[in-house]
């Protein structure tokens, strides 16, 4: 038996609920316990106090699908998606790229953590796998044309390594496309 027409509208309409969120100087806050709850389990952001705290790259990606939206915090207006960007920009000058990266990673149902260390932009866990394993994948991102040296690239492989993980360099080309490539250590014998 079906239920009633008026359920099935009321459940669409909750799960269409956009979240509040405030913008502060580096991150976004999620207040609401029930949005934080919701997000953090499609691993989104980190908890905090029942709250969330989301990163820049996180909030635009999440604001650009319509889930949030972020106010200013002192003055309680909407901010919109190029406000957001610019404040991101204004604290990182690879925050297009990286935006870019990140939005390619989850559209292809990855989840993606910020990185840390030595440039790497992005932890990224197998599908399924967020909050029962590790993360498997460590993505360093660049540019198309943007200048690295071996030096560089061979001490983050170095370091991704030590780590046990796996290094993923995601290359954004002038179309704004993303091409992985995965890089390993070879040994000559």
């Amino acid at each position: 038996m079906e239920p009633p027409k008026e359920r099935t509208e009321a459940s669409r309409s909750a799960e269409a609920r956009v979240a509040k969120a405030l913008l502060r100087e580096k991150d976004v806050l999620i207040s609401s316990h029930e949005d934080a709850d919701g997000l953090a389990s499609r691993g989104y952001g980190t908890p905090k106090d029942k709250k969330l705290v989301l990163t820049l790259c996180e909030a635009l990606f999440l604001v650009s699908k319509g889930v949030i939206e972020v106010e200013v915090r002192k003055t309680r207006k909407k901010t919109s998606f190029q406000q957001l960007l610019n404040r991101y920009q204004g604290l990182d000058e690879n925050a297009w790229a990286k935006y870019l990266i990140y939005r390619d990673l989850r559209s292809r149902g990855y989840v993606a953590r910020e990185g840390f260390g030595l440039g790497i932009d992005f932890r990224v866990y197998e599908r399924g796998e967020y909050g029962t394993a590790t993360a498997k994948y460590l993505v360093l991102g660049i540019q198309e044309g943007q200048p690295l040296t071996l030096e560089e690239l061979a001490r983050t492989l170095k370091y991704v390594h030590s780590l046990k993980k796996h290094l993923v360099l995601a290359v954004l080309n002038r179309r704004g496309e993303v091409v992985y490539y995965s890089l390993s250590k070879l040994t000559l014998k």
